[in-house]
């Protein structure tokens, strides 16, 4: 009997997302290699969500959000639908900035069906060989359809996640893995080896967002913010308007009070998203922030300049302020660039990067003592757990011990979110809840690996599966 005939007499030809689970997988009956992922057929799909209000960042702003459907099937006849969510002015603004809104989500979307369409026909050892198949094509593939040469890696790698998700629960029903911790190489274990309890759920609050808003989000137990700076307009008049920001949700919220942390003060998390040009901008921020009281309570600066600014970073880490790399680390290379040039944490996205290239981001983080962190993309509530696996095995913040950290804000800016929460397929599953600004993951939700083996109906019969 061959590994496909078993694969297929012991139910794992079923046409769902969920995994087949056989008392002894096909490569532990005959002591073989791993079953490879061989794709016979693809198929894809999307749907608008559009938001409660434009979504400002880089000084620009989105309106709606398309999530991305990949369908992979194996010569088994078994299926899998993986999940993205696409975000174009995110993962290269320059596209956001030539482009109509719906033209720039377009060209995303033809990088993902291409994706479809190269690895259609051919046979990968693991998702890792798929990812470094057709991340190069795929790149080259959209800096032809953008007319931009130098299109930014990570808008390739965002619309490779739901191709790479669909991939990876293919590869584990193949091979009979039911366990995220099962689904992990051996090289990138360490990376994720933690076991939080609890992960910080982290809101995001654009330029703009109301002072009672922000209250009201103390108020109800959010004890680390998430604040997009960088606002609209020259440098010189991001500054003065950031500073300003800043002044305001420090005189609303600098005074609240929280247990989850040593000095009891709420911690600041801001996000230029890459706006800043010079050091001598962003120390003025931080002057400032020292100015009125605020400085301690920074403890996280992330991605300031982007990838444009290669400039050791260790001006701004002497003010005892955490700079995170984001966006500009694309690949595990570019995190070891990042770190050598002074960065001392980073935001991980198996959500925006793919999981695959999450897990080699997090190793070399990892390996080199690095702490890091679950960003989020704006993403559905599938992908928040997607996520939520991730960030509840980093290993912990010094300054937050016992607790990884992730930022959520779906809930906060799509119409529907009440709509999208019921395409999970386990609604009331106990994590799925912030309570008290955190996240609940223990041990049903790693026994369940936070619900991303389960099927989701809506996205299967969007399929006919």
């Amino acid at each position: 009997m061959d590994r496909r005939t078993f694969a297929k007499i012991s139910g794992l030809t079923g046409m769902g997302t969920g995994v087949g689970l056989v008392p002894m997988s096909a490569c532990q009956l005959k002591n073989t290699k791993p079953m490879a992922l061989n794709i016979t057929h693809t198929n894809s799909n999307f749907e608008r969500a559009p938001l409660l209000r434009p979504f400002g960042f880089k000084g620009s702003a989105m309106t709606n959000v398309w999530q991305t459907m990949a369908m992979l099937q194996d010569e088994t006849g078994l299926s899998k639908v993986g999940l993205g969510t696409q975000n174009v002015l995110w993962s290269d603004a320059n596209v956001f900035a030539s482009h109509s809104e719906v033209g720039g989500n377009a060209m995303m979307f033809a990088m993902m069906e291409h994706a479809l369409k190269i690895i259609r026909g051919k046979t990968f050892s693991d998702p890792h060989e798929m990812l470094d198949f057709a991340l190069p094509e795929v790149l080259n593939f959209g800096k032809e359809i953008t007319g931009r040469p130098n299109l930014r890696t990570t808008f390739a790698l965002n619309a490779l996640v739901a191709v790479d998700n669909a991939a990876w629960l293919l590869y584990c029903a193949l091979n009979d893995i039911g366990s995220f911790d099962d689904m992990l190489p051996s090289a990138y274990k360490k990376g994720l080896s933690a076991r939080h309890d609890r992960v910080v759920s982290i809101p995001a609050l654009g330029y703009g967002t109301s002072m009672e808003e922000i209250k009201r989000l103390a108020d109800d137990g959010y004890f680390i913010m998430k604040i997009k700076i960088g606002a609209p307009g020259t440098q010189a008049e991001m500054v003065e308007k950031d500073k300003e920001f800043l002044s305001a949700i420090h005189r609303t919220i600098g005074h609240y009070e929280t247990k989850h942390t040593e000095d009891g003060k709420l911690p600041y998390y801001f996000d230029p998203n890459g706006r800043y040009d010079s050091h001598d901008d962003i120390l003025r921020f931080l002057d400032h922030a020292e100015k009125i009281g605020a400085l301690d309570q920074i403890a996280v600066l992330e991605e300031p300049f982007g990838e444009r600014n290669q400039s050791d970073v260790s001006a701004i880490t002497a003010r005892n302020v955490r700079v995170a790399a984001d966006e500009s680390a694309h690949t595990d290379q570019d995190t070891r660039n990042r770190i050598d040039q002074g960065y001392n944490a980073i935001a991980v996205k198996a959500i925006a990067k793919t999981m695959s290239m999450t897990m080699r981001i997090a190793q070399v983080a990892f390996e080199r003592d690095v702490p890091c962190f679950c960003a989020d993309l704006t993403v559905n509530p599938i992908l928040v757990d997607w996520n939520k696996t991730v960030a509840a095995r980093l290993p912990a913040f010094p300054e937050l011990p016992g607790m990884g950290l992730q930022e959520t804000n779906g809930w906060q800016n799509y119409e529907g979110w009440s709509d999208m929460l019921e395409k999970l397929p386990d609604r009331n599953a106990p994590w799925v809840n912030t309570v008290d600004g955190v996240y609940p993951t223990g041990a049903t939700f790693f026994e369940r690996s936070g619900g991303i083996f389960d099927h989701s109906k809506h996205y299967q019969d969007m399929f006919g599966l």
